[in-house]
């Protein structure tokens, strides 16, 4: 696998993991807002990962089809405080900070792509930052 397959799919198991934790997330919270807001973001999610499987496929490899340790445990962490308190205060905080790992990893990875890879994040990248922003108002209108 080159390099640059290698990082698409990296980028695709950690943006899986946000899809797969705001699917769970649609589930355990009562707000029913939070639900319809989970579920456009985890769309959105699948549509980057989506975009990166292209990507990947173009290149004669196989996409990334699993998440990662770190998110799934994240998700466990998160199910575990939902139940000693504010579940929906609970998922909206750790949704955030999933939102920023996302952002964080993306952001990390442009400088050193290469160049089809760095014009396919600079596309993907407006989609994983209004997310973000979406997230943090929602996180700082419930504080």
């Amino acid at each position: 696998m080159n390099p640059a397959t290698q990082q698409l799919n990296e980028l695709i198991e950690i943006t899986r993991d946000g899809q797969r934790f705001y699917q769970h997330a649609i589930d355990e919270v009562k707000d029913v807002d939070l639900q319809h807001l989970f579920r456009d973001m985890a769309q959105a999610k699948t549509q980057v990962i989506q975009a990166l499987a292209v990507k990947v496929a173009a290149c004669h490899e196989q996409p990334a089809q699993g998440g990662t340790l770190t998110g799934r445990l994240n998700e466990l962490y998160t199910d575990a405080r939902a139940h000693l308190g504010n579940a929906d205060g609970a998922y909206v905080e750790q949704l955030l900070q999933t939102e920023e790992r996302i952002l964080r990893v993306f952001e990390d990875a442009l400088p050193d792509a290469q160049p089809d890879v760095r014009a396919l994040l600079a596309v993907e990248l407006p989609k994983l930052r209004a997310c973000h922003a979406r997230m943090r108002q929602l996180q700082e209108a419930r504080s």
